[in-house]
């Protein structure tokens, strides 16, 4: 039953993401922080958004292997499989998800579901401790690097890539490009979900799934 928990949250947790990713572009007021570099290229360059991402993603996991400085486990291995379903599954959830309706206020209301998606599913499958989303993967490889908890590392990650973003939209003549007002709330909010879901869920959910992460790893500061 512990490890039918533990796949049960992961991959219920990647789903929530998936969602979440899909949700904050609907909105129309940006993509989230992690992916906008992806997607402002795919803009660019009229790449697939899906391709662009998976790009992307190996990257986090090369990263990922130089920050650890150990012989590469299997798990590290599988996120690049994971890599290629998960940009699939995000490309389906695209064409299946409609476009959020006309008007500030129903945006928003879409934007605050996307950020809670987004939060609670990188939490669930990056507390879980099998095969981290890549992009959820390098945060936690950067927090155990730098000791730093999780949803503050995911804070200052998410920002780096905003910063990326917006350089490569000015030097390529396309400013703001997947940038906006839901990239910014994202940015501060997804991180602050992370840690409150931590504090408030990882407990229980680390003695039905028998996780070592149950002990307090990734709560709020």
């Amino acid at each position: 039953m512990r490890q039918f928990y533990r796949w049960l949250f992961y991959l219920a947790g990647l789903f929530i993401l998936a969602l979440g990713l899909t949700l904050n572009t609907k909105t129309g007021l940006g993509v989230t922080p992690i992916i906008s570099v992806p997607y402002s290229i795919a803009q660019v360059f009229g790449f697939n958004f899906g391709d662009a991402t998976l790009v992307a993603y190996c990257l986090f996991v090369a990263i990922q292997f130089l920050l650890k400085g150990k012989p590469v486990r299997w798990a590290d291995l599988l996120q690049l499989p994971l890599s290629l379903v998960f940009t699939r599954v995000l490309n389906l959830l695209d064409g299946a998800v409609p476009a959020a309706p006309q008007g500030m206020p129903a945006r928003l209301c879409l934007l605050a579901a996307a950020i809670l998606c987004t939060g609670v599913g990188a939490a669930m499958s990056v507390d879980m401790k099998l095969v981290p989303n890549p992009g959820d993967g390098i945060v936690a490889a950067i927090a155990q690097r730098t000791g730093r908890e999780l949803g503050f590392t995911k804070n200052w990650f998410d920002t780096a890539n905003v910063g990326i973003t917006l350089v490569f939209g000015l030097v390529m003549g396309h400013p703001l490009c997947g940038i906006g007002l839901g990239t910014v709330l994202a940015m501060l909010g997804v991180g602050r979900v992370m840690a409150l879901f931590n504090r408030l869920c990882l407990p229980a959910m680390g003695r039905l799934a028998f996780v070592p992460a149950a002990r307090g790893e990734g709560t709020a500061e």
